[in-house]
């Protein structure tokens, strides 16, 4: 005995589980294989040993061993065969087990898993067995998911959904549908259509087609309709197995037990309901704002909050919850007053009864009432929404019959006949849903109901109560009504028996359909269940998956075939059964050799058939010849052809080795074929198979394609093309495919087309033989596809545009050479069988299959074309264009004429765009319809021609290009009537005529001979008189074609049609040899309307235009053959070569660039982006140039390429210029296949950087965005050669245009699913750390990327990523673990391995440490940062400041990039205030954060120590921190923008706040640094890019916060002069973008509105801050403004309410109203002496006289003086006088206009009209001259009647001393009128009127300013105005030279010392008169006072009076030291 076999031997003595975990695999081999027969050997499931061996299998199932673990598979199925239903304890750790192991193992192991898996199923341990497979189909590995979906496959068809939950399934699916593997997919796809065959279609597609991609959605959408029939379980449960009664009894009692089992086999129908997971509403409906929305005043907030609930209540089912509150909520919103909100509530009820099922019981009741009390509503909407409505309540269960007795009694009783008869209807719609138990419960209650209302008055009612008694008895029968009856009269009694006798055969007819149905369908399902208990797969649900159709055959016998197919036959011909014929049988049925032989008799030798069977081939050989000698002696062959065949089949059949003997077969066939009069189809359903296999085979495929030429004429192709598909598609062998197709190419030559279903035959070529893998199969297709061009011509292509493009242009090359041929491509063989004519009707004898769309143009679509609303109209068009779409473009005539006349209505369209998209429709209908379309259409052409009246060119150009698909499908000669007629149509316009002119042209161009052009003469003749040239010369280039085509004797028969200009131009033509004219004028004339057509060509493609379109124009454009214009083609060469490359004169580049998208990532161009590409092209590239490079030949494209490349030295500029048009050319090139085209593009590219470079160009962020994205995803390319010069493309830029720009766009190729890609710009990222590590210091973080690709499967994409890492380490040392992110130990183990490996390639090559670099540009910051810093700043000042700010940053960059690989970049954290703020100025935008990280710090201890000495240090460095962060704030916002994050700009935003927060921090920044501070944060708040950037909401609020911190807390006077400054227009390079001056003007509006915003904040405190200020230096800069604008400019803008302009007036009437006339003391720093006067001293006039008059102060001088200066006073006839008499009788006339106007409505309204005319009388007393009437002109006479009286009243009050009371005034007004001459008595009552101030405290807007902060403002707009006619009679005092001035200040001297009173809180303001007692000047007259200086009530007069200030005699006083030293500036 050997030691192996003494080993088993003694292990049979262990214990089972020793010898099932036994070390040695034999031994564990031979345990399990005893286990299972021990199992076997198990009677009892009782057993006890049965519980010892269930938890042996978890282990023993897991085995390392294959065989081993089949074997314990095997013995695991024993016991479980063995067991009971309590054997299912074990089931979760052993499923565990089998899930975790077997699945994946070999074929066996997996088939005996799932048998496993299925005796679980048995055993009852359903969840465990889906809690299992949920985790199963997580599996990574996509082999174990399969086996895992199918044994659910196996469960759910073989045990039913009853066993198996559907829900639990349904829930795995969606994940399934998106899996990357394709078994997988399809196999998810098999499970769903098994569900659909258990619980229907209805529920998988509403449960599941919403998750689904829309490619699954339509495959799956195919496969259901094959899917019929219910389907029944195969197998059942353990415990229901016991209870099936033995095969015995079964067998003796068939007879009842059929029935009975019937009824339980019938498969439960599963409530979709059920499957559906509760969906709460109640919470989001709460957020939704629903219970304010329905207690809204306005009816259609109501009904937006109540449609919120129906959207909600929609879900399929509702979460149960509280809605009694929404229900009491609801029934009040029924009866709403508006109908709307009525029924959007009642829609909700049925929603939620839908949704909530029994749970809506009780609110169902309790809405019941209201809902049919409301059905006397007679609105169609409202009875529609409660009928469906109470139908959904009674079919969801939550109303009973028994219950609502009460409410229906109550509603028969309604007096409104409406509610009674709907309520019974409703009534009867209940009974007959419900079932007979609960009819019969309600039956004795309904009946006396109905038969009260048939005596009801209403017909409705009586015939509604009628139905509900006939439903009674439908469902219970007549019994429950007998004694009712009787209660009727005959005729009652009668018409209710007709009615129930009706519905009774009704139920008995549809009884019994549904019988025969029932019976149908559970054969079908029979059949379906026999079929799926032998599928083991889920994908063999799949149509393209099953097995052949003769396969289930092959278990029956021949008669049940034959059976089945009569059955067949009879059912489809049951029409007509003795005229049409039942189809041939196909499929053959089973059949042995022995009955082979037996039928065959003494057809064939015996002899014969015993060599056929020999094994000696020549033997075999032998007996073949002898069989075909035999054959062909058969004189009656018809009857014997099946048979012969069969025989052929089998001896020696089609696996016959041998050649010769194959050879011999096939002849035979081949003459049984050829021979018999009718081969039948099963015949070659036999052979077929065979001889595809021996076309494969280059021995036998001569004879084997001459056989299958021989079947298809004798039972025609398209019935072996049909064949050949499936057995093509599914065989392994890839020579049976490709050599398959070259046969049909052969066989569509010889056959044609017409009896080929080409539909088929296209798809098959699409999905199989282009989609091979094998180039011999995909040449062969295109083979097969280009010979069916030659038959059915170029709407072939239609069909294929799904394509791939490589391979369209493959097939346009074989469409070259199979030219359409059309009725000339007749076929060379004929189809012997009868059939031939049917099947050529499927081909249709138009070629390509069209679709019949009558019924899908439904009445609804056709009504959506008539809608109000232009949506509606809109979806209509376009579903139009998803039907077309659908048919492939190919539509047949039928039922379209409903079409026409919608699309003709919509011809006339008030919106412009749906004209438009309906002739899109038009032409795409005409090309899909063909040559029919010209009766369908119902003369639509005629409308379409008078589109082009339009005046807009997108319409015409859209008319123009329907018209070309018209003439595509129609023959010219058709249009030219309606053309003619459009053509003389004066509505259709100049322009519209030119261009249909031209369209002519364009058509005639391409045709020789075209005689009915002639009746386009007189239009054209008609229009050669036309005023318009254009017209003119396109009518001469039309008649030039019409000559050509129509010939002499044509044209001289219709000469008297024509007369004058166009007469003689055609006789100038005609020879007297009846001649044209010489080849070059013709030549000349064909190309004039050749050229302007290609101009339209291209103009069309940049509108948008298709490209079919473009082809087609430009094919018929092309000169015709034989036309000599060979010399003026030359010539126009010539000509064409003189001009320049490239024109770049009307280039705008700047807009060019604006549109493009700036993103990462890159996306394939789109159709409109190529088209608007060629459009440019065509516009600035020479004609040869654009054409070659746009050509569709590459060779073309690559001459193209030469000739840029050859002149690329000479136009540089002109490249530049047109740079971005060139990189999205050379994108475009990335994306196609040709290598040839890719080569040359790569060996330009290099040339065209190296230029730039040589140039100082860098790329632009638009020019990068357009070109990086694309080159980094093209990396990868699959040819190595293209690979290594895209990658040195790659890293010339790097070097050219930056690093760190550059390093954003590489990134983004690292995401790519393109392995390669991700690998070459990973070892890109290796090179920019290497050689640029400096650079991209900032955006490190992003090595995260990098370091998630050590993950990746793929080795080389892993290597790739290590090593850019590793050389990160040697640039950064430890420090790149802090950029690497969250990595696995495994990925750190790696990433460890790969660093030490780097450090001893370091030490070999002694380079140092890692990190060491690093380290040491950090200590060079730290040594040399000063110098550094100065060097930094002399190259800083030697640039322009707009190029460093913005714009092109080619400069910077380089300086940049400079400065920080000298060492700035790398810096550690700096360690004082200097250092910061080096590095916050020449550090890049990641590096400056540390920088202000200390600064912050700094501030914030500055902050807590104000009085310290630190906040001393930094104020005197504020203004430096400040400038470099006003500067960095572009920086940090730029470099955002391209992808960073958004970390340094919140850094320096912080920064600033922090500084001006600090108040004395904020006054030391300089007026210069705010100017450029502010300038740049209000241009980042306009700024639309900053919203997408990363946290865009918050840097914007931050930066609205900054600058209304800036506003508080800087020096105020700065930012006046600032905000001021800034209202004049932005230097255009401050912007940051380039933009065309259109919108640079909308662009400084935005920016004024905003300082205006920021003016109006400051001049709102101006009364609290006005002592702060410097009012001297905010005059200046008002006056600069002013005088910059020039009077011109203000008045332009005054009228056009320009807000600058108002802004400033408003600054300056407030600083005079609160500093009166002692604003004048504040003039120093304007010059006041100039000439002419400032305009700042007309308008400081202007309001102190204004509010004077309106009692808001009184000036100090006469009011209206004009003592500015001596000048002007010396010389009153100057033009400076004149010039200042014109400015103040300009404002006087427009202030008093709108003085008279306010006044007017005052008196139009009731309560003011008193105040009006008291203001009126003050205004005719102040301005006597004035006539108020002449304002009155349109007024009616009472309104002018009223006020004359009112004025005679007012002067009769005024006469005795009296005011009305009623005025609101801040001063009441004087007894007398108020004039000048009258100061003295004014100013002596001033104690007597007790003046109370009521002028506000605080500082308010104009109303335009208070409406809203962008509104304008009138500051001159006043209350009254002084006369000039008393300003005349003033005493005028010049006072202006330096003596006067001297003496003015003396007295302002003193009245600011001696004149104080001791208790009025402020000084009264003197005359500035030097003669003071002067009776005719004016005194102090009070003003509102200061609100820091409560008015003293004891002293009225002086409570109001400003004081002079200091600032105001310093400012005197420093005019006249000017004055003095002679040094004044002239401003």
């Amino acid at each position: 005995m050997s030691e192996e076999e003494r080993l088993l031997k003694d292990a049979k003595k262990l214990p089972w589980e020793d010898r099932l975990l036994h070390k040695n695999w034999k031994v564990r081999n031979e345990a399990n294989v005893d286990l299972a027969a021990f199992c076997d050997s198990i009677t009892d499931p009782k057993d006890p040993r049965l519980r010892e061996f269930g938890p042996l299998f978890r282990k023993t199932v897991a085995d390392s061993n294959a065989p081993v673990q089949e074997k314990a598979l095997d013995a695991l199925i024993a016991f479980q065969r063995a067991a009971d239903a309590d054997a299912g304890r074990f089931a979760k750790e052993v499923c565990d087990a089998i899930a975790a192991k077997c699945l994946t193992g070999r074929p066996k192991t997996v088939e005996k898993a799932q048998a496993a898996f299925m005796l679980w199923v048995e055993l009852e341990a359903v969840d465990v067995f889906l809690d299992v497979m949920e985790k199963a189909i997580k599996n990574k590995v996509s082999k174990a998911v399969v086996p895992a979906i199918d044994v659910m496959f196996q469960a759910l068809s073989e045990f039913g959904a009853k066993v198996i939950p559907p829900k639990r399934i349904l829930k795995m699916l969606p994940e399934l549908f998106d899996h990357q593997d394709q078994n997988v997919r399809a196999c998810s796809k098999g499970l769903t259509l098994e569900l659909c065959r258990w619980i229907g279609k209805d529920p998988v597609k509403s449960i599941l087609f919403e998750k689904m991609r829309d490619t699954m959605k339509k495959e799956l959408e195919a496969e259901l309709a094959n899917v019929t029939g219910a389907a029944k379980p195969s197998r059942k449960i353990r415990s229901e197995q016991d209870k099936e009664p033995e095969p015995e009894s079964v067998a003796e009692a068939v007879g009842p037990s059929q029935a009975e089992e019937s009824v339980d086999d019938v498969p439960q129908e599963i409530d979709e309901y059920e499957l559906m997971d509760p969906v709460d509403i109640l919470t989001p409906l709460e957020k939704s704002g629903f219970w304010d929305g329905v207690k809204a005043t306005k009816w259609s907030e109501r009904k937006e909050a109540v449609g919120e609930l129906t959207k909600l209540a929609s879900t399929r089912r509702i979460a149960p919850g509280d809605f009694s509150e929404i229900c009491r909520t609801l029934k009040k919103l029924i009866t709403d007053v508006n109908i709307a909100v009525g029924v959007e509530a009642v829609q909700a009820i049925g929603n939620l009864a839908r949704g909530l099922r029994t749970h809506f019981s009780a609110s169902s009741r309790f809405l019941l009432p209201v809902l049919l009390e409301k059905l006397k509503e007679k609105k169609p909407t409202m009875a529609e929404a409660l009928t469906q409505t109470l139908q959904a309540m009674h079919k969801a269960g939550c109303l009973n019959l028994v219950d609502i007795v009460e409410e229906i009694k109550t509603a028969t009783k309604n007096k409104v006949p409406l509610v009674r008869s709907l309520t019974l209807n409703w009534v009867t719609f209940c009974i007959e849903t419900s079932n007979k138990a609960v009819v019969l419960k309600a039956h004795k209650d309904y009946v006396p109901i109905c038969m009260e209302c048939l005596n009801d008055g209403t017909p409705e009612v009586r015939d509604s109560a009628f139905a509900a008694l006939a439903a009674i008895a439908k469902s219970v029968g007549m019994r429950p009504l007998e004694r009712s009856l009787e209660k009727l009269d005959d005729v009652r009694k009668k018409k209710l028996s007709e009615m129930i006798a009706g519905s009774g055969s009704g139920v008995t007819a549809v009884t019994g359909s549904d019988t025969s149905q029932a019976v149908g369908n559970s054969a079908s399902s029979a059949e379906a269940a026999g079929g799926s208990f032998a599928r083991k797969s889920a994908a063999s649900m799949l149509s393209g998956r099953r097995p052949a159709a003769a396969a289930p055959a092959n278990n029956k016998k021949p008669g049940s075939a034959k059976i089945a197919t009569t059955k067949k036959g009879d059912g489809a011909g049951r029409a007509d059964t003795s005229k049409i014929e039942p189809p041939e049988d196909v499929e053959p049925a089973e059949m042995g050799l022995e009955e082979i032989e037996s039928r065959l008799g003494s057809l064939v030798q015996a002899e014969t058939i015993t060599l056929l069977k020999s094994t000696v081939w020549k033997e075999r050989l032998e007996a073949m010849s002898s069989l075909r000698q035999q054959i062909e002696s058969l004189q009656d062959l018809d009857k014997s052809v099946e048979i012969l065949t069969r025989l052929v089949c089998v001896l020696p059949g089609w696996s016959e080795k041998n050649v010769q003997v194959q050879q011999q077969v096939i002849e035979v066939v081949t003459h049984l074929a050829s021979t018999a009069k009718k081969f039948p189809k099963k015949c070659v359903v036999l052979c077929i198979l065979g001889i595809a296999e021996r076309v494969a085979d280059i021995k036998t495929r001569a004879q084997a394609m001459k056989c299958l030429t021989t079947f298809s004429e004798a039972v025609g192709p398209g019935f072996v093309f049909e064949r050949l598909y499936k057995i093509m598609k599914e065989h392994k062998n890839p020579k049976v495919l490709s050599e398959g197709i070259l046969w049909m190419v052969s066989a569509v030559e010889d056959f044609g087309v017409s009896l080929l279903k080409l539909k088929d035959l296209i798809d098959f070529c699409k999905d199989i033989g282009l989609q091979s893998s094998v180039a011999a199969s995909r040449n062969a297709t295109i083979k097969l596809l280009g010979v069916l061009h030659k038959f059915v011509g170029p709407d072939i292509k239609g069909f294929l545009a799904d394509v791939k493009p490589a391979l369209l242009s493959t097939l346009d090359a074989e469409y070259e050479k199979n030219p359409f041929e059309g009725a000339a491509a007749a076929p060379k063989r004929t189809v012997k069988a009868s059939e031939s004519t049917a099947s050529a009707s499927s081909g249709g004898l138009d070629g390509l299959p069209r679709e019949d769309i009558s019924g899908k143009i439904t009445p609804t679509l056709l009504k959506g074309f008539e809608s109000p609303d232009w949506k509606i109209r809109l979806e209509s068009i376009e579903a139009v264009n998803k039907i077309l779409e659908e048919a492939n473009k190919r539509i047949q005539p039928t039922g379209t004429g409903d079409l026409f006349g919608a699309l003709r209505g919509r011809l006339f369209d008030s919106n412009k765009n749906l004209i438009m998209a309906a002739l899109t429709t038009i032409a795409g209908v005409a090309s899909a319809m063909g040559p029919a379309v010209e009766k369908s259409s119902k003369g639509i052409l005629s409308d379409i021609l008078k589109c082009l009246g339009d005046n807009k060119k997108h319409m015409r150009e859209c008319t123009l290009a329907t018209l070309d698909s018209w003439v595509s499908a129609v023959n010219f000669d058709k249009m030219i009537p309606y053309i003619a007629t459009a053509l003389v149509e004066t509505k259709l316009g100049a322009e519209g005529r030119k261009d249909l002119f031209d369209w002519c042209s364009k058509q005639l161009s391409g045709l020789s001979d075209f005689p009915d052009a002639v009746h386009l003469l007189k239009p054209v003749g008609s229009a050669m008189t036309d005023k318009s040239a254009d017209v003119r010369k396109a009518a001469e280039a039309c008649i030039i074609e019409v000559l050509r085509v129509c010939g002499t004797e044509a044209i001289e028969k219709h000469l008297r049609d024509i007369q004058g200009p166009a007469l003689a131009f055609v006789m100038e033509r005609v020879r007297p040899n009846c001649s044209f004219q010489d080849p070059l004028d013709s030549g000349k004339a064909t190309s004039v309307p050749a050229s302007r057509a290609n101009t339209k060509v291209g103009r069309s493609a940049a509108n948008g235009v298709s490209k079919h379109a473009n082809k087609a124009v430009s094919s018929r454009i092309a000169a015709p053959k034989g036309s000599r214009v060979d010399p003026v083609l030359a010539a126009h060469d010539r000509a064409v070569q003189a001009q320049a490359l490239l024109n770049i004169k009307d280039s705008n580049k700047d807009e060019r660039e604006r549109i493009v998208v700036r993103r990462f990532k890159f996306e394939d161009p789109r159709l409109e982006q190529i088209q608007d590409l060629e459009a440019d092209m065509t516009r600035y590239f020479r004609e040869d140039l654009h054409m070659r490079l746009l050509s569709t030949d590459f060779k073309k494209q690559v001459d193209g390429l030469d000739l840029l490349q050859k002149a690329l030295p000479s136009i540089k500029k002109e490249v530049i210029e047109v740079l971005d048009i060139l990189l999205r050319w050379f994108v475009l090139q990335f994306c196609k296949s040709n290598t040839t085209c890719m080569l040359k593009v790569l060996e330009v590219l290099p040339e065209l950087f190296e230029m730039l470079h040589s140039e100082g160009y860098n790329l632009t962020e638009a020019e990068a965005a357009i070109f990086l994205p694309c080159l980094s995803e093209k990396l990868g390319h699959n040819i190595e050669k293209v690979r290594e010069k895209m990658r040195e493309l790659a890293k010339q830029i790097i070097q050219s245009y930056s690093a760190a720009r550059t390093f954003p766009y590489i990134l983004e190729g690292l995401r790519s699913k393109n392995n390669r890609t991700r690998i070459e710009c990973a070892d890109l990222v290796g090179f920019l750390i290497e050689h640029h590590g400096t650079e991209i210091g900032g955006q490190l973080k992003s090595l995260q990327v990098v370091a998630s690709l050590t993950a990746e499967r793929d080795g080389e994409t892993r290597k790739a990523a290590l090593n850019a890492l590793a050389t990160g380490y040697k640039y950064l040392g430890e420090d790149i673990w802090r950029y690497v992110g969250k990595l696995t130990d495994a990925q750190k183990s790696m990433l460890d391995d790969r660093f030490k490996w780097k450090v001893r390639e370091m030490e070999k090559r002694r380079e140092g440490r890692p990190g060491d670099a690093r380290a040491a540009l950090r200590r060079s910051v730290r040594e040399n940062g000063a110098e550094m810093a100065e060097q930094s700043g002399e190259v800083s000042q030697s640039i322009p400041g707009p190029a460093l700010i913005r714009k092109n940053y080619g400069v910077h960059d380089q300086m940049e990039g400079h400065m920080i690989s000298t060492g700035l970049a790398g810096a550690n954290s700096p360690s004082d205030w200097n250092e910061a703020v080096d590095i916050i100025s020449f550090g890049s935008p990641d590096q400056s954060v540390e920088g202000m990280k200390v600064v912050c710090h700094e501030l914030a201890q500055a902050t807590a120590d104000p009085e310290g000495s630190l906040m001393d240090e930094l104020v005197k460095d504020a203004d430096r921190l400040v400038s470099c962060l006003a500067n960095k704030v572009a920086k940090t916002f730029d470099f955002s923008l391209t992808g960073a994050s958004s970390r340094s700009c919140k850094y320096v935003l912080n920064t600033l706040m922090q500084t001006f927060q600090n108040r004395r921090l904020a006054h030391a920044v300089k007026e210069s640094t705010l100017d450029s501070l502010i300038t740049e944060l209000l241009l980042w708040l306009l700024d639309e890019r900053v919203p997408h950037m990363d946290d865009g909401s918050q840097l914007l609020k931050a930066l609205n916060v900054l600058m209304l911190k800036i506003l508080d807390n800087a020096d105020r006077t700065s930012s006046f002069a600032v905000l001021i400054n800034l209202l004049r227009p932005l230097d255009p390079s401050r912007w940051p973008s380039p933009a065309s001056t259109e919108a640079f003007a909308i662009r400084n509006q935005k920016f004024s509105d905003l300082v205006v915003k920021c003016l109006i904040k400051l001049t709102k405190v101006l009364q609290s801050t006005i002592y702060d200020v410097d009012l001297d230096r905010i005059l200046q800069s008002i006056h600069m403004y002013l005088q910059e604008l020039g009077m011109e400019e203000i008045r332009k803008r005054a009228g056009a309410d320009d807000k600058p302009l108002r802004m400033v007036k408003t600054v300056l009437h407030e600083l005079v109203k609160l500093r009166g006339a002692a604003i004048k003391g504040h003039l120093s720093m304007v010059p006041i002496d100039m000439k002419p006067q400032p305009i700042i001293l007309a308008y400081i006039d202007l309001n102190l006289e204004t509010l004077a008059a309106a009692r808001m102060l009184t000036s100090a001088g006469p009011v209206g003086q004009t003592h500015w200066g001596d000048s002007t006073a010396n010389n009153p006839s100057s033009a400076a006088h004149s010039a200042d008499a014109q400015l103040k009788e300009f404002f006087f006339s427009f202030h008093l206009q709108q003085e008279l106007a306010a006044i007017f409505k005052k008196i139009g309204d009731k309560q003011t009209c008193t105040i009006g005319l008291y203001e009126l009388y003050r205004i005719t007393q102040l301005y006597p001259k004035v006539d108020i009437f002449s304002q009155l002109q349109n007024a009616s006479e009472a309104f002018r009647t009223y006020i004359r009286d009112g004025l005679a009243q007012m002067e009769k009050n005024a006469a005795a001393g009296r005011t009305p009371s009623s005025v609101p005034m801040s001063t009441p007004p004087p007894s007398a009128p108020l004039s000048p001459v009258q100061t003295n008595s004014v100013s002596g009552d001033v104690k007597s009127l007790h003046v109370k101030s009521e002028l506000p405290t605080s500082f308010h807007l104009p109303p335009a300013y208070a409406e809203d902060g962008r509104g304008g403002l009138n500051v001159l707009a006043s209350r009254g105005l002084v006369s000039e006619n008393d300003q005349r009679n003033e005493k005028l005092v010049t006072a202006g030279t330096l003596d006067a001035i001297r003496e003015r200040m003396k007295s302002m001297q003193l009245a600011a010392t001696g004149g104080n009173l001791p208790d009025s809180g402020a000084r009264p303001l003197m005359s500035m008169n030097d003669n003071v007692n002067n009776s005719n000047s004016l005194t102090a007259a009070p003003v509102a006072p200061r609100a820091a200086e409560p008015v003293d009530a004891e002293n009225p007069a002086h409570g109001g009076i400003h004081p002079m200030d200091e600032k105001a005699l310093s400012g005197l006083q420093a005019r006249m030291e000017r004055l003095r030293s002679g040094s004044f500036d002239n401003l």
